[in-house]
């Protein structure tokens, strides 16, 4: 299985904004490698929030797993 392309990701990502941005956060792609790993930062709000790993896995990484069956995890970078 082919790994995402940056267009597609941002596109899924676009699903699951609405949602962080109603709590003052945002997320950024930074990124996505050839085995499927995105790279993103957490912004506004989201960025060091003590409830950040738990946006990071059960909003972003649930909503592009969801779209995008070829992602294989996403990491935040700081």
């Amino acid at each position: 299985m082919a790994a995402p392309t940056r267009q597609e990701v941002e596109a899924a990502l676009d699903k699951c904004r609405g949602e962080l941005i109603k709590h003052g956060g945002n997320v950024q792609l930074l990124g996505v490698n050839g085995q499927g790993v995105v790279l993103v930062r957490l912004m506004g709000a989201c960025s060091g929030c003590k409830s950040a790993g738990a946006t990071l896995h059960n909003v972003i990484e649930k909503a592009l797993r969801e779209e995008l069956p070829s992602v294989t995890s996403v990491q935040a970078v700081m």
